[in-house]
Protein backbone atom coordinates (compact mmCIF):
# COMPACT_ATOMS: atom_id res chain seq x y z
CA UNK A 1 0.00 0.00 0.00
CA UNK A 2 1.42 3.53 -0.81
CA UNK A 3 0.85 6.80 1.26
CA UNK A 4 -1.26 7.83 -1.61
CA UNK A 5 -3.46 4.62 -1.15
CA UNK A 6 -3.26 5.14 2.60
CA UNK A 7 -4.52 8.92 2.46
CA UNK A 8 -7.45 7.85 0.07
CA UNK A 9 -8.57 5.72 2.47
CA UNK A 10 -8.48 7.77 5.51
CA UNK A 11 -10.40 10.52 3.19
CA UNK A 12 -13.07 7.33 2.50
CA UNK A 13 -13.02 6.60 6.66
CA UNK A 14 -13.97 10.60 7.16
CA UNK A 15 -15.93 10.08 4.82
CA UNK A 16 -18.15 7.46 6.18
CA UNK A 17 -18.00 9.11 9.70
CA UNK A 18 -19.58 11.76 8.91
CA UNK A 19 -16.78 13.91 8.35
CA UNK A 20 -16.57 13.93 11.71
CA UNK A 21 -12.41 13.28 12.44
CA UNK A 22 -13.32 13.49 16.59
CA UNK A 23 -15.01 10.37 16.22
CA UNK A 24 -13.06 7.75 18.17
CA UNK A 25 -14.45 4.91 15.69
CA UNK A 26 -12.46 7.14 12.92
CA UNK A 27 -9.45 7.95 14.38
CA UNK A 28 -8.72 4.04 15.38
CA UNK A 29 -9.25 3.13 11.59
CA UNK A 30 -6.77 5.86 11.26
CA UNK A 31 -4.01 3.97 13.23
CA UNK A 32 -5.17 0.83 11.63
CA UNK A 33 -4.49 2.39 7.99
CA UNK A 34 -1.21 3.51 9.32
CA UNK A 35 -0.17 0.82 10.96
CA UNK A 36 -0.53 -1.29 7.77
CA UNK A 37 1.28 1.25 5.95
CA UNK A 38 4.10 1.40 8.24
CA UNK A 39 4.47 -2.11 7.26
CA UNK A 40 5.42 -0.97 3.23
CA UNK A 41 8.11 0.66 4.48
CA UNK A 42 11.15 -1.22 3.96
CA UNK A 43 13.50 0.41 5.56
CA UNK A 44 13.89 -1.50 8.75
CA UNK A 45 15.55 2.30 9.83
CA UNK A 46 12.62 4.31 8.67
CA UNK A 47 9.94 2.22 9.90
CA UNK A 48 11.30 1.82 13.23
CA UNK A 49 10.09 5.16 14.33
CA UNK A 50 6.80 4.69 12.44
CA UNK A 51 6.18 1.00 14.26
CA UNK A 52 6.11 3.53 17.49
CA UNK A 53 4.47 6.19 16.67
CA UNK A 54 1.90 3.66 15.38
CA UNK A 55 2.10 1.69 18.89
CA UNK A 56 1.63 4.82 20.45
CA UNK A 57 -1.67 5.33 18.70
CA UNK A 58 -3.11 1.96 18.82
CA UNK A 59 -3.06 1.51 22.53
CA UNK A 60 -3.94 4.90 22.55
CA UNK A 61 -7.18 3.81 21.33
CA UNK A 62 -7.16 0.89 22.87
CA UNK A 63 -6.79 2.46 26.26
CA UNK A 64 -8.78 5.63 25.88
CA UNK A 65 -11.49 4.88 23.64
CA UNK A 66 -11.73 1.03 24.29
CA UNK A 67 -11.38 -0.30 20.47
CA UNK A 68 -9.31 -2.67 19.94
CA UNK A 69 -8.12 -3.34 15.92
CA UNK A 70 -4.77 -4.48 15.30
CA UNK A 71 -3.50 -3.80 12.16
CA UNK A 72 -2.95 -7.22 10.77
CA UNK A 73 -6.48 -7.18 10.76
CA UNK A 74 -8.87 -6.94 7.03
CA UNK A 75 -10.70 -4.14 7.28
CA UNK A 76 -12.63 -3.09 4.31
CA UNK A 77 -13.69 0.23 2.44
CA UNK A 78 -16.10 2.13 4.33
CA UNK A 79 -16.52 0.17 7.76
CA UNK A 80 -17.82 2.55 10.62
CA UNK A 81 -17.33 1.59 14.36
CA UNK A 82 -20.24 3.80 15.48
CA UNK A 83 -19.97 3.59 18.83
CA UNK A 84 -16.49 3.71 21.44
CA UNK A 85 -16.00 1.20 24.24
CA UNK A 86 -15.78 -2.24 24.60
CA UNK A 87 -14.62 -3.28 20.58
CA UNK A 88 -12.53 -6.22 19.90
CA UNK A 89 -10.82 -7.09 16.93
CA UNK A 90 -8.63 -10.35 16.41
CA UNK A 91 -5.85 -9.69 14.07
CA UNK A 92 -6.86 -12.48 11.58
CA UNK A 93 -10.66 -10.87 11.19
CA UNK A 94 -11.71 -9.71 7.99
CA UNK A 95 -14.36 -7.06 7.81
CA UNK A 96 -16.07 -6.42 4.20
CA UNK A 97 -16.71 -3.23 3.12
CA UNK A 98 -19.61 -0.64 4.02
CA UNK A 99 -19.80 -2.58 7.40
CA UNK A 100 -20.96 -1.14 11.09
CA UNK A 101 -19.86 -2.50 14.09
CA UNK A 102 -20.90 -0.78 17.33
CA UNK A 103 -19.86 -0.71 20.97
CA UNK A 104 -18.82 -3.75 22.96
CA UNK A 105 -18.62 -6.38 19.82
CA UNK A 106 -16.07 -8.92 20.12
CA UNK A 107 -15.04 -10.73 16.79
CA UNK A 108 -12.68 -13.41 18.00
CA UNK A 109 -11.67 -17.09 18.70
CA UNK A 110 -13.33 -19.45 19.34
CA UNK A 111 -10.20 -21.98 20.40
CA UNK A 112 -6.82 -21.11 21.90
CA UNK A 113 -5.56 -24.36 19.45
CA UNK A 114 -6.51 -22.70 16.46
CA UNK A 115 -5.54 -19.37 16.48
CA UNK A 116 -5.94 -18.08 12.64
CA UNK A 117 -9.85 -19.03 12.67
CA UNK A 118 -11.21 -15.91 13.17
CA UNK A 119 -14.69 -14.44 11.86
CA UNK A 120 -14.78 -13.37 8.23
CA UNK A 121 -17.28 -10.34 7.60
CA UNK A 122 -18.79 -9.94 3.99
CA UNK A 123 -19.81 -6.80 3.14
CA UNK A 124 -22.62 -3.84 4.33
CA UNK A 125 -23.48 -6.11 7.30
CA UNK A 126 -25.01 -4.75 10.78
CA UNK A 127 -23.14 -5.58 14.07
CA UNK A 128 -25.38 -4.68 17.05
CA UNK A 129 -23.98 -3.69 20.62
CA UNK A 130 -22.61 -6.32 22.42
CA UNK A 131 -22.96 -8.97 19.58
CA UNK A 132 -20.37 -11.45 19.88
CA UNK A 133 -18.95 -13.61 16.89
CA UNK A 134 -16.24 -16.14 17.53
CA UNK A 135 -14.47 -18.65 15.72
CA UNK A 136 -14.22 -19.18 12.04
CA UNK A 137 -17.23 -18.14 11.25
CA UNK A 138 -18.43 -16.34 7.75
CA UNK A 139 -20.91 -13.83 7.92
CA UNK A 140 -22.54 -13.15 4.43
CA UNK A 141 -22.73 -9.94 2.88
CA UNK A 142 -26.00 -7.85 4.00
CA UNK A 143 -26.87 -9.90 6.89
CA UNK A 144 -27.54 -8.30 10.10
CA UNK A 145 -26.34 -9.35 13.84
CA UNK A 146 -28.36 -8.87 16.36
CA UNK A 147 -27.74 -6.57 19.88
CA UNK A 148 -26.50 -9.36 22.36
CA UNK A 149 -26.44 -12.49 19.92
CA UNK A 150 -24.01 -14.85 20.47
CA UNK A 151 -22.68 -16.28 16.79
CA UNK A 152 -21.06 -19.50 16.43
CA UNK A 153 -22.32 -20.63 12.89
CA UNK A 154 -22.24 -19.24 9.42
CA UNK A 155 -24.95 -16.56 8.82
CA UNK A 156 -26.20 -16.32 4.81
CA UNK A 157 -26.36 -13.16 2.94
CA UNK A 158 -29.11 -11.20 3.86
CA UNK A 159 -29.92 -13.31 7.07
CA UNK A 160 -31.02 -12.17 10.45
CA UNK A 161 -29.18 -13.68 13.47
CA UNK A 162 -30.43 -13.14 17.36
CA UNK A 163 -30.13 -15.04 20.41
CA UNK A 164 -27.52 -16.95 22.86
CA UNK A 165 -26.85 -18.50 20.80
CA UNK A 166 -27.50 -16.67 17.75
CA UNK A 167 -30.62 -18.41 15.31
CA UNK A 168 -30.40 -17.80 11.69
CA UNK A 169 -33.56 -16.18 10.65
CA UNK A 170 -34.19 -15.64 6.45
CA UNK A 171 -35.55 -11.86 6.33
Amino acid sequence: MSFKDMCQLVREDYAAHGREWTRPGFRTLFWHRFGNWRMTVRSKLLRAPLSMIYRWGYRHCRNVYGIEIPYTATIGRGVIVEHQGGIVVHGASIIGDGSIIRQNCTLGLRSLQRLDEAPIIGRNVNIGAGAVIMGCVTIGDGAAIGANAVVMTDVPPGALAVGVPAVVKVR
